[in-house]
């Protein structure tokens, strides 16, 4: 009998016993891998949650604001991160939800908001339409006033009570922040 077939039968268990070992230490390398990186928030929970309280005049706080939740939206998208950011406007919030005017209301447009109405507007209703944070209005601020649902920006939901939003979505896990 030849040598030359168990030298070849030899040989491919020898190729197929290496390819073996050669997966198993890849598998294991992966696994390692994925052990040592931190959690994704879509791991570890669903997403960050995150509540911004606007009851205030300042168009420049306002402005704050925004860069503030900007900033946010740029890092945890480029870390390829879930987030759920809401901002719960109340009271003095209203002005930067709609057009009107608000006049002979508390809340009435004053110089500073309307030289800078059109860039908040901008930026805020950006915000919401590409990076999906929602906008969520008291309804007892708008009552108070009487303004038509209809003079809010497009996406601008109304809440029963924007504090009891709040107290809910803190309630929920979500970090409250606000600017000063």
């Amino acid at each position: 009998m030849s040598n030359a077939p168990v030298s070849r039968l030899l040989q491919r268990s020898l190729t197929s016993l290496i390819a073996a070992l050669l997966a198993t230490c890849a598998a294991a390398l992966l696994f390692n891998a994925a052990a040592s990186r931190p959690a994704t928030a879509q791991e570890s929970q669903d997403a960050i949650k995150v509540v911004y309280h606007a009851d205030f005049a300042d168009p420049r706080r306002f402005s704050a604001m925004l860069t503030s939740i900007n900033n946010m939206v740029t890092t945890y998208n480029s870390e390829l991160l879930e987030y759920d950011i809401k901002i719960v406007l109340v009271a003095h919030g209203i002005r930067f939800v709609t057009d009107d005017r608000l006049a002979d209301t508390p809340f009435a447009e004053d110089a500073a908001l309307a030289e800078r109405r059109d860039n908040l507007k901008g930026r805020l209703l950006s915000l919401h339409k590409v990076h999906g944070v929602d906008l969520e209005l008291c309804d007892i601020t708008r009552s108070e006033v009487q303004l038509a649902e209809d003079k809010l920006y497009d996406g601008v939901r109304l809440v029963r009570s924007g504090v009891v939003r709040i107290a809910e979505l803190q309630h929920d896990d979500y970090a409250y922040i606000k600017i000063e």
